[in-house]
C-alpha cells in the first residue's frame, strides 16, 4: 500500500502490528478502533487517555523530544506523528515508515475524516471508523445549524500563565468558526500558530457573547489558573460573562491533541454547551 501525506509517500507491505504513536488523536482514533500499540511519548498523556500509563506500553520520550534509540530497538511497523514532529521526519522514516496525520487546521472537518479513513484502511476498520463519522457529522450539522440562526459572536481564547492569546477562523481552534458555525467576535484576528496575542481590554471591546477558553497551564500539567485570570473586572462587562457563556474547554483535548475519532466528538460536545 502507498500512501501519499504532506511530507512524502510511505510504503506498507503488511498490515502493521508494532505501532509506535507521537500523535494523541491518531491514538485515540486506534484506541476507538481496537488497535494496540506498542510506545508513545509519556510526558503529557491526556487525562482521557490515561490507560496508556501502562507499563506495558513504551515511553519513547516527550511530543518535542523523541527517543530514538528506544524507538530504533522496538523495530516498530509504522511510526505516526503530527505537526510537533515534523521536522524529524527523516529520522523517524529512517527507522520505519513513518506517516504524518497532522490536521490541517485551514479544512479541520475534512482532514481529520481523511486521516480516520486512512487508519481505518491501514487496519482494515473501515465500516468502524465511517459508523463513528456519521455520528460526527451529525453533531457537527445540528450545532451548526443551532449556531447559525442564534447569530451569537464567539471568541476562542487560549490562556497561559496570565496571558491570553485569540485565535479565529482559519487557526488550530478554528473548526468552531469554521466548522461549527460561530460568528467571530473579531474577522480581522492575524491566524499563527501561537495566536494573536492579546489584552482583556481587547475581550471587552469585541464584547463576545461566548468566551470559549482553553487553558493551556492546566494542558501541560499545570495548576489551573484560567478561571481566576480570565473573570477579571474587565471579561466580567461582557456579555459572555453576564449571560454565563464563558466556556471552558477540556484542555488536553483541545490543546494536546483533537483531530481523533473520540476527541472530535468530545470536542464537538463541548462547543455545544454553549448553546444550551
Amino acid at each position: 500500500m502507498e500512501i501519499p501525506h504532506p511530507l512524502g509517500t510511505t510504503t506498507l507491505a503488511k498490515k502493521p502490528e508494532r505501532v509506535v504513536v507521537f500523535d494523541f488523536g491518531a491514538l485515540d482514533t486506534l484506541d476507538k478502533l481496537g488497535v494496540d500499540v506498542i510506545a508513545l511519548p509519556k510526558t503529557l498523556i491526556p487525562g482521557y487517555l490515561q490507560k496508556y500509563h501502562d507499563p506495558k506500553y513504551v515511553n519513547v520520550g516527550s511530543l518535542q523530544e523523541p527517543d530514538f534509540e528506544r524507538i530504533y530497538a522496538l523495530r516498530p511497523d509504522l511510526i505516526l506523528i503530527s505537526g510537533r514532529q515534523s521536522e524529524l521526519y527523516e529520522e523517524f522514516a529512517a527507522i520505519a515508515p513513518t506517516l504524518f496525520v497532522g490536521v490541517d487546521a485551514a479544512r479541520y472537518m475534512e482532514s481529520f475524516e481523511e486521516n480516520a479513513r486512512l487508519l481505518g484502511r491501514i487496519f482494515e476498520k473501515e465500516a468502524e471508523v465511517e459508523a463513528e463519522l456519521a455520528k460526527i457529522r451529525q453533531a457537527v450539522s445540528e450545532i451548526r445549524a443551532k449556531a447559525a440562526g442564534s447569530r451569537l459572536r464567539a471568541l476562542v481564547i487560549l490562556a497561559n500563565e496570565g496571558r491570553a492569546s485569540a485565535y479565529g477562523p482559519g487557526s488550530r481552534f478554528g473548526l468552531i468558526h469554521d466548522e461549527l458555525g460561530f460568528l467571530p467576535a473579531d474577522e480581522k484576528i492575524v491566524s499563527s500558530t501561537h495566536g494573536q496575542s492579546i489584552s482583556f481590554e481587547y475581550i471587552l471591546e469585541k464584547d463576545p457573547d461566548i468566551l470559549f477558553v482553553i487553558d493551556r497551564t492546566a494542558a501541560i500539567g499545570g495548576e489551573s489558573s484560567a478561571k481566576a485570570v480570565v473573570e477579571n473586572r474587565l471579561v466580567r462587562l461582557t456579555k459572555a460573562y453576564e449571560n454565563g457563556k464563558i466556556v471552558y474547554l477540556e484542555p488536553d483535548v483541545w490543546y494536546l491533541s483533537g483531530g481523533g475519532l473520540v476527541s472530535v466528538a468530545r470536542m464537538v460536545q463541548q462547543v455545544a454547551q454553549a448553546l444550551d
